[in-house]
């Protein structure tokens, strides 16, 4: 159960801020739905509105990386974060851009095995390769 109330599109009606980003986002995907996140941020308009704008500008946007790819990199960063919600919206939005289950499968398998030697590595406290490091 959500901590706030979820934003009906009735109340979004009334209120000309949560409509602006509401309509963007349908327009931006090209679908009427409208997602219980942004249902929730609405109760903060402001907050509502900054947050569509930065995941619009990363996720609705042409960059360097491809939508599928995108979407399972969100699935990877939620698995670590242990967000329900967004594995399973971001794994619904990876398989409408394409994802097999063959994808689905190795990506949750790569997920796993970084989890697991990442916490070798934290654990033994192993110093990084100078030819690792970034400059």
């Amino acid at each position: 159960m959500s901590v706030v109330p979820l934003v009906t599109d009735a109340e979004a009606e009334a209120n000309p801020a949560i409509k602006a980003v509401f309509d963007d986002i349908r327009e931006t995907r090209g679908s009427d739905f409208v997602n219980n996140i942004w249902r929730a941020l609405a109760a903060d308009p402001a907050g509502l509105k900054r947050t569509w704008e930065s995941v619009k500008s990363l996720m609705a946007t042409p960059g360097a990386l491809d939508p599928k790819t995108r979407e399972m990199i969100y699935i990877a960063v939620s698995v670590a974060n242990n967000c329900e919600y967004c594995v399973h919206s971001h794994t619904a939005a990876a398989q409408a851009k394409g994802m097999t289950p063959e994808e689905h499968g190795e990506l949750l398998q790569i997920i796993a095995l970084a989890a697991s030697t990442n916490h070798l590595a934290t654990a033994l406290q192993v110093p990084t390769d100078p030819e690792f490091q970034a400059e």
